[in-house]
C-alpha cells in the first residue's frame, strides 16, 4: 500500500514541489498554494471518495502514507491534506446515499478536486469540541447559521467549510450536526492573524462565519455519531502519520549528516551513526504504531458499534498522545546528531521548522484533556 500511485504521486509533489516552497511558506506564514495545485492537477484531492463517486477510494492506511509522504516535504501541507481527507471522510461516510451529498462527491470533489475545510472550535466552548452554542436555523427547505469560530484553518484558502452546530435553537450544547456550506454561499470574517510557532502554512486564525444554503446541506445523523466513527479515528491516525513523516524528515538529515561524516574516515564508524540507530528504532515504532491502528481502522470500518466503544477510544487516545509526544522528541534528537548545522535556518541540515511544527501535535485536542478522559475510562475499562 505504501507504494501505491496515490502515494507515489504524492511523495514526487512532496519532492518536487513542496520541499521547494516550504521554507517560503513558514517564513511568510503562507498557504502552500503550489502544492495544493499540483495535487488538484495530479487529482490527488479526492482519494478518500469511494470508487463508486469517481473517487479512489483509498483506505485509512493508504491515506496515511500519502499524508506521511506529503508531510516529509512540507508539515504544513501534510497537515492540511490529512484536515480535508477527515472532512471528505466525514461527508463520505456520513452523507453518501442522499442525492446533495452523492452529487457534491462527484461534481465538487471528484470533477474539480476541491478543498473541504471544517470549523468545530467555537468561542466559548474553552476547546470542546463536543460542544456548541451557535445551532442551524431551518426555514423551510432553507437553512442558515452564524458561528464566532476561534480557528479556521486553512479557511481562507477552502473551496467548503463543514460546520458543528447544534441541532436546533432548543438543542443542549451536546446535540450537534454537520453543515455543509459551498464558497459562495457562506462569508469568513478573519480574526487577527496567524503568526504561530509552527504550523504557519495551515494559515488557522479565527473568524466570523455566516452562512445560508439548502436545508439537505445538514450531514445526516448526529455528529456524536460522526465524530466518533470517523473524525476521531481519521484524525488520530491521519495526524499520527504525518508527525511520523515529520520526524522522518529529521532523521532523514541526521542520517544524512552521519553519512557525510562516515565518508571523511572510510572503514569507521562515527559515534553519532549510534545515536542515529537508536533513533531510527523509535521511528520505526511510531511508524508501526498507526500504521496498525489504519489496518485495524480499514477492518472495522463498517462497526459503528467497535467504532463507539471504550477499548477503540482508548487506542486512539493512546495512538494520538504517543505520536505527539514522540514526533518533537525524534526532532529533537535529530538536532543533537547534526549539532550547529541543524540550529542554523540557513543550512540544508536545518530542522528547525519540522522541530517547530511538531510541537503543535499535543495543543491539537491538547494531550492533558484527552488523558483526563482517558484517566476516567480506564477505571472502569475491562480489557476481554
Amino acid at each position: 500500500m505504501k507504494n501505491s500511485d496515490v502515494v507515489r504521486g504524492t511523495a514526487a509533489i512532496a519532492a518536487e514541489v513542496a520541499a521547494k516552497h516550504a521554507a517560503d511558506v513558514d517564513k511568510v506564514s503562507r498557504f502552500p498554494i503550489e502544492t495544493f495545485e499540483a495535487l488538484r492537477k495530479a487529482k490527488l484531492l479526492a482519494t478518500a471518495v469511494p470508487k463508486e463517486y469517481g473517487g479512489q477510494g483509498a483506505g485509512m492506511l493508504e491515506l496515511g502514507h500519502q499524508c506521511a509522504a506529503l508531510a516529509q516535504g512540507c508539515g504544513s501541507s501534510g497537515m492540511v491534506l490529512a484536515m480535508h481527507h477527515i472532512q471528505v471522510a466525514c461527508i463520505a461516510r456520513h452523507g453518501a446515499g442522499t442525492p446533495y451529498f452523492d452529487a457534491y462527491m462527484r461534481e465538487h470533489l471528484v470533477e474539480r478536486q476541491e478543498v473541504v475545510a471544517s470549523i468545530t472550535s467555537e468561542n466559548g466552548t474553552f476547546g470542546d469540541t463536543r460542544s456548541s452554542i451557535c445551532a442551524v436555523e431551518i426555514h423551510g427547505d432553507q437553512m442558515e447559521l452564524v458561528k464566532d469560530a476561534t480557528t479556521v484553518s486553512y479557511g481562507q484558502h477552502a473551496d467548503a467549510q463543514l460546520v458543528t452546530c447544534r441541532r436546533t435553537a432548543d438543542s443542549p450544547a451536546s446535540d450537534q450536526v454537520m453543515v455543509l456550506f459551498e464558497k459562495d454561499q457562506y462569508t469568513l470574517e478573519q480574526n487577527g492573524v496567524w503568526d504561530t510557532m509552527g504550523m504557519r502554512g495551515t494559515c488557522s486564525p479565527g473568524g466570523k462565519f455566516s452562512g445560508k444554503g439548502a436545508a439537505v446541506q445538514v450531514l445526516p445523523g448526529l455528529y456524536a455519531d460522526s465524530s466518533a466513527q470517523t473524525m476521531v479515528p481519521y484524525s488520530h491516525i491521519l495526524w499520527a502519520a504525518l508527525w511520523t513523516g515529520i520526524a522522518s524528515d529529521a532523521l532523514g538529515k541526521a542520517r544524512e549528516f552521519v553519512r557525510a561524516e562516515a565518508r571523511k574516515k572510510p572503514g569507521t564508524v562515527p559515534d553519532k551513526a549510534v545515536r542515529l540507530a537508536k533513533a531510527m528504532v523509535e521511528l520505526q515504532a511510531m511508524r508501526h504504531n498507526w500504521e496498525s491502528c489504519a489496518i485495524e481502522f480499514d477492518e472495522l470500518a463498517g462497526d459503528k458499534s467497535a467504532l463507539e466503544g471504550m477499548a477503540w477510544a482508548l487506542r486512539m487516545n493512546q495512538l494520538k498522545t504517543y505520536a505527539s509526544e514522540t514526533a518533537p522528541k525524534l526532532v529533537h534528537e535529530a538536532l543533537q546528531i547534526i549539532g550547529i548545522m541543524a540550529y542554523k535556518n540557513d543550512s540544508k541540515f536545518s530542522v528547525g521548522r519540522q522541530y517547530r511544527d511538531t510541537l503543535s501535535a499535543a495543543l491539537m485536542v491538547s494531550n492533558d484533556r484527552i488523558a483526563s478522559k482517558s484517566a476516567s475510562m480506564l477505571l472502569v475499562f475491562k480489557d476481554d
